[in-house]
């Protein structure tokens, strides 16, 4: 038993020193606890496409893009300007939904790229984070005719509020309350329902993401802001039932067809993407704010469970204090996440832009520091966007009386440790106390923690 101990706390020295953590300030970028959820929004600026040539390890978008991703380990990550040929300049029009999967494919895990000849590509997220991985992957079947939002998720797609439905790209409304009928805009409002594991969460999670209509124009104006009712109402009526105890109670929702149960008590909705305003300086009630408010202000109709408003994020960048997150503005903010906060509390969000924000190559992290050629250039080059992250505080399971009893026969011993061990070898859901879909330093570190504590 006690070389078994013992190998246990020289595997716990190493987690300690190497688990990541929030200090950006000295390169550490990653979630303070790992049963946060990190969600992250971003506008990839066409980055991501199958024609891409630029599919290697160089001083390239793509590459750009591979290094971010892997630095920040989103659990899920909500895409918009995905699969457009022609604004990566290598092709005409979008990507069919098979073709940005594979392209998808080949940006996460690598391969032979179909696209060119089957020749390698050479820069991927896996090979900078081999023991990541965003294996859900729901591409819009809906285009503007040249980009495509995607949602990626280190957990399960599924249906869990009974509609049958765990995806869709877009919903359909007819004129009700605050909104006139339609959609959620020009490029659709997708949305996955992602299934975490009972053993660690009391809830799931439901996503969206759009990507709202561009230009300053006055049918441009309308048009954000007509989409932006038309998803308020659909969060508020499908999911909440808008405070009256089922899902779309005045039957105006044309899609989905089937009402669902709503979403238990434990289950937040989390959604945003490129709005193309900046509600600090709109002058006016903007798509954010009526994603968060709906119609009225004070709580009374907002799109939160409790008919509260939700709030919109106040991400800035981490070092410099900057909000902005189009272009080489300090200011501009263009890239909301929007959450029910009544649900799920935030522990930290904020902004990744490496470049012109007073950074140094030593407050990156790895291994966007070890970017070829220029790291500070790496976010300006993989997008004209900064990517939006937050990370919340789901609740948890509340742990077993005695968990480290691992074998349940009320005493702490070398069975066990040999118990935990062997699960941990095997690979076991059990093992996993941390509930990071790995097994790693930080689960022996955990099953030490509770061995340590004892039995009450």
């Amino acid at each position: 038993m006690l070389k078994s101990v013992a190998w246990l706390l020289v595997l716990c020295g190493c987690a300690l020193s190497a688990r990541a953590q929030w200090d950006p300030a000295n390169g550490l970028w990653g979630k303070q606890e790992g049963t946060d959820i990190r969600v992250m929004t971003w506008n990839i600026q066409d980055g991501i496409v199958s024609t891409s040539t630029t599919k290697t390890a160089g001083f390239n978008d793509w590459n750009a893009l591979v290094h971010i991703v892997a630095a920040l380990r989103p659990d899920v990550l909500l895409l918009q300007e995905a699969g457009d040929q022609s604004g990566n300049g290598t092709g005409s029009g979008a990507d069919s939904v098979g073709e940005l999967t594979t392209a998808i494919e080949l940006f996460l895990h690598g391969g032979n790229d179909p696209f060119r000849g089957n020749v390698p590509v050479t820069s991927y997220v896996q090979l900078h984070a081999p023991d990541y991985d965003l294996p859900y992957v729901f591409v819009s079947n809906i285009t503007d005719g040249f980009n495509r939002n995607v949602i990626l998720s280190r957990f399960p797609m599924g249906d869990i509020n009974g509609d049958g439905l765990s995806t869709f790209s877009n919903f359909v409304l007819l004129p009700d309350a605050y909104q006139t009928g339609g959609n959620g805009g020009i490029r659709d409002f997708m949305h996955a329902e992602i299934n975490l594991p009972d053993e660690t969460y009391l809830g799931d999670l439901v996503v969206g993401t759009c990507h709202l209509r561009s230009g300053s124009e006055s049918s441009d104006l309308a048009e954000r802001l007509t989409a932006a009712r038309n998803i308020a109402y659909f969060i508020d009526y499908f999911f909440n039932g808008a405070g009256m105890g089922a899902a779309d109670p005045n039957a105006k929702i044309a899609f989905p067809s089937t009402a669902p149960s709503l979403l238990d008590p434990y289950t937040p909705v989390i959604w945003g993407g490129d709005l193309n305003e900046n509600e600090a300086t709109n002058g006016r009630k903007g798509p954010a704010e009526w994603f968060a408010r709906a119609n009225l202000m004070g709580g009374t109709d907002g799109t939160d469970r409790d008919r509260s408003d939700s709030t919109w994020d106040t991400a800035t960048q981490p070092i410099s204090g900057e909000t902005g997150t189009f272009g080489s503005s300090s200011t501009n903010k263009l890239d909301y996440l929007v959450f029910q906060d009544s649900v799920w509390p935030v522990r930290q969000q904020f902004i990744f832009r490496s470049s012109g924000s007073g950074m140094t190559a030593a407050q990156l992290p790895l291994p966007v520091r070890n970017f070829p050629t220029q790291p500070l250039a790496c976010s300006g080059l993989a997008s004209d966007h900064r990517p939006v992250v937050i990370d919340f505080m789901p609740a948890l399971v509340p742990p077993d009386e005695c968990q480290a009893d691992w074998n349940g026969d009320d005493a702490l011993d070398f069975f066990d440790v040999a118990g935990f061990l062997a699960d941990f070898s095997a690979q076991d859901p059990d093992a996993d106390l941390t509930g990071e879909g790995a097994f790693d330093f930080f689960d022996v570190a955990a099953f030490l923690s509770l061995f340590s504590a004892g039995c009450p």
